[in-house]
């Protein structure tokens, strides 16, 4: 006994060590940096150019070609400096609207001298005082109502501030004596010929304002003014207005400058052209551009590794980041274990050794012979063994690291064709293979990559004109063996990862649902009303599963197995007792009550037992999630009436165990489990009798908090609704009374 207890114990921490493991956030970090890894050293022979040990002044011992298209730094910013010289000063011109500065001195000079209660003296002073002022006021509000408008840069603004303050007009100060005499008519007379003399005179360029103001003079007395006081008045409030509106914009120039230094083309030393040859000194220059071209090993520039490597880790964040949000219960619960992720890097590693293996043998002249790259192998096996949206997101890093290690131009990092050709083949694949429920659906898929990798290649030889007889039947023969290629290595890799990683794969479950399988035998030879309940389960959840886009197959062979527990003790379930009394009517009802929960228990026992993958040890576990086994709660409550003791227990202790349901799958099965039980208790069903017991029992398990823990929504517990009252009428069919057959019954009685 003590040795039993102590190996059960060692069970269970072997157990707890496996699911530590598994979640521990140690070991997802190291998984991230084996990721990074991979897809570094994968990528760093194609990106990360090859380095020359050798120093300035000494003769060379090879030839140095440029190993990709390179910039003469030196040269290119020497032209650069040549354009930009060769660009002239910029001036820009911004006109203030100056007639509106003498129109509001006026219109002041007008308010002010019709005002009786301030004397003569009073408004010379505020003439002297206030019309200065308003030359730097009237500069500063056009600044203030331009700036950040996107008219007229800042720099531009600030400089014409500047230069039109500083050539401001000093009115002289006899000027101010004669304003107040000025009458209203006098005023508004003024007032015209002002503001067009200043208009006129200022929609000419004008760096310099005293070129304008020495033409005031001449165009006043050229005016309709007859009054000597009021052309002199206007003459200078004309030249206090005239202002220059052409400036030095330093921004605009320094823009023509960059943009001509952008516009200067690169001097560019092509991919293959010899920098250095054998026996050639290396001079400062040469020595100089085999530093800025990094081809120096003990001036070795770092950049490309560190672009490599940020690089690496983009794919890596990109990656994790959707394995992250994919989590079963709002990203809180994640759908991916260490193990799973173990999993995956190994099919990137497989891929990109297999995909590595043929860029070798490329050529320049053979580079063609990169089509056979079996680039959707690692695509059909995330496919079959993961998960299809996980397997599109890596088809997108496939494409992306083939096009760069089938790329046999040195000028460019990626090579588009080989992109596509991988992105073509990767969705032919997971669209051809996602529902595969046979290894040769493997074969099958296979063609279907080899058709489409050969159309896809078709479609780019003939976009790119490349109508050569020889290249063009090697490449499209090359894309079609990719795909036979890539059957047979996923056909030969698939039970690898399905043995190692224990993965329940389509084709697993298959296999699983097979009625020769050691557990189904033993259901159906020991419990054989339990065995057919399950196998209506399996049809009735497997319909409502693909009704709501969930695993049917998973949901079937789940059904098939849920209460594999049973047979620990047959005879206590009803669906097992034929010609023999029910052994619940004669224990206590608690006694019963652990009976009956411990099936799920005793099936998760015996399905480990067997080596049955988790899914179906959740469905078999989950099923029954916290339900409450009222029957036997009111007998308890009856007994403890019955008695006259209080009874000393409440509903919560007839429940099961749980845990409630963690996925659609269970959900469903646990669904179809109490609706196929439900119907079978009826006599002659009605459609709606089915139809009101569905809803019924899916409420119930809704009220009781039952899919707190899966996605499902409420919509699709009525797709589930809808499908289980189908299926149950093409299954039950025989024994269903339909309304017409109700009403004959009602007549003939």
């Amino acid at each position: 006994m003590n040795q039993t207890q102590a190996d059960k114990q060692q069970g269970v921490s072997q157990s707890l060590g496996s699911a530590r493991w598994k979640q521990s956030k140690a070991v997802q970090w190291v998984l991230l940096c084996l990721f990074v890894l991979l897809f570094y050293f994968s990528l760093a022979p194609h990106l990360v150019p090859e380095t020359y040990d050798i120093q300035e002044g000494a003769v060379s011992e090879k030839d140095i070609k440029a190993p990709f298209q390179i910039k003469d730094e030196k040269a290119t910013r020497q032209a650069e400096e040549d354009a930009a010289e060769r660009i002239d000063t910029i001036y820009s011109i911004v006109p203030l609207r100056n007639e509106a500065l003498v129109e509001q001195i006026l219109v002041r000079i007008e308010q002010l001298n019709m005002d009786d209660q301030v004397s003569t003296q009073n408004k010379i002073d505020i003439y002297r005082n206030e019309i200065p002022g308003r030359y730097s006021a009237y500069i500063d509000s056009f600044v203030k109502a331009n700036k950040g408008k996107g008219t007229y840069n800042d720099a531009l603004l600030e400089e014409m501030s500047v230069i039109a303050k500083d050539q401001q007009y000093t009115i002289p100060e006899e000027a101010f004596y004669k304003m107040p005499n000025l009458t209203a008519e006098e005023l508004a007379e003024m007032r015209d010929v002002a503001r067009d003399i200043v208009r006129k005179l200022t929609s000419e360029q004008l760096r310099e304002a005293e070129t304008a103001r020495t033409q005031v003079a001449e165009l006043v007395n050229a005016s309709s003014l007859a009054n000597r006081t009021s052309r002199e008045i206007v003459q200078e409030l004309a030249r206090f207005s005239i202002m220059p509106n052409k400036f030095l914009d330093k921004q605009a120039t320094d823009d023509a400058k960059a943009l001509a230094k952008q516009n200067t083309p690169p001097v560019i030393i092509k991919e293959g052209d010899l920098i250095v040859k054998r026996g050639q000194t290396i001079t400062p220059d040469l020595y100089q551009l085999l530093v800025d071209s990094s081809l120096l090993q003990d001036k070795k520039n770092y950049w490309p590794q560190l672009g490599l490597l940020i690089m690496s880790i983009m794919f890596t964040v990109l990656l994790f980041a959707y394995l992250h949000n994919s989590g079963s219960i709002n990203g809180i619960k994640p759908k991916y274990n260490n193990s799973q992720l173990l999993m995956l890097w190994l099919v990137f590693l497989i891929n990109m050794i297999t995909i590595q293996i043929v860029a070798l043998t490329q050529t320049d002249s053979a580079a063609y012979v990169g089509f056979l790259a079996p680039a959707a192998m690692g695509t059909m096996l995330i496919t079959l063994l993961l998960d299809i949206h996980l397997a599109i997101v890596s088809s997108i890093l496939f494409a992306i690291m083939g096009s760069i290690l089938l790329n046999t131009s040195q000028h460019q990092i990626f090579d588009f064709e080989y992109g596509f050709f991988i992105i073509a083949v990767s969705f032919a694949a997971i669209f051809s293979i996602h529902r595969a429920s046979q290894r040769s659906t493997i074969l099958k898929a296979g063609i279907m990559v080899s058709l489409f990798g050969s159309l896809s290649v078709i479609a780019m030889m003939l976009l790119n004109e490349q109508l050569e007889r020889m290249p063009f039947i090697y490449s499209v023969s090359f894309a079609f063996a990719s795909g036979l290629v890539t059957a047979v290595l996923v056909i030969g890799l698939m039970p690898f990862f399905e043995i190692t990683f224990g993965i329940l794969s389509a084709l697993k479950l298959v296999e699983l649902s097979n009625p020769n399988h050691p557990l189904l035998r033993k259901l159906l030879t020991e419990t054989p009303g339990t065995y057919h309940h399950s196998v209506m389960v399996g049809n009735l959840s497997e319909a409502a599963a693909e009704a709501i886009g969930a695993d049917g197959l998973l949901c079937r062979v789940g059904s098939f197995y849920h209460d594999i527990g049973k047979t620990k003790r047959p005879n206590y379930f009803i669906e097992n007792q034929t010609n023999i009394e029910n052994p619940h009517d004669t224990i206590d009802p608690k006694l019963s009550k652990s009976i009956i929960v411990a099936h799920a228990r005793d099936g998760v026992d015996l399905l480990k037992g067997h080596n049955i993958p988790k899914p179906i040890r959740d469905i078999a576990e989950q099923h029954h999630g916290t339900t409450s086994l009222k029957y036997f709660y009111h007998k308890a409550y009856k007994q403890a009436e019955e008695q006259g003791t209080p009874p000393t227990f409440t509903e919560d202790d007839f429940r099961y165990p749980g845990p409630k349901a963690q996925s659609k799958e269970a959900a469903v099965v646990g669904i179809a489990d109490c609706v196929e039980a439900a119907v079978r208790s009826l006599r002659n069903p009605t459609v709606e009798q089915i139809e009101a017991m569905i809803h019924k029992i899916i409420k119930s398990r809704l009220d009781d908090n039952q899919y707190n823990e899966c996605d499902l929504t409420l919509k699709e517990l009525d797709k589930i609704a809808q499908s289980l009252k189908e299926s149950v009428i093409g299954i039950f069919h025989s024994r269903i009374e339909y309304p017409d057959d109700v009403k004959s019954k009602e007549r003939l009685a």
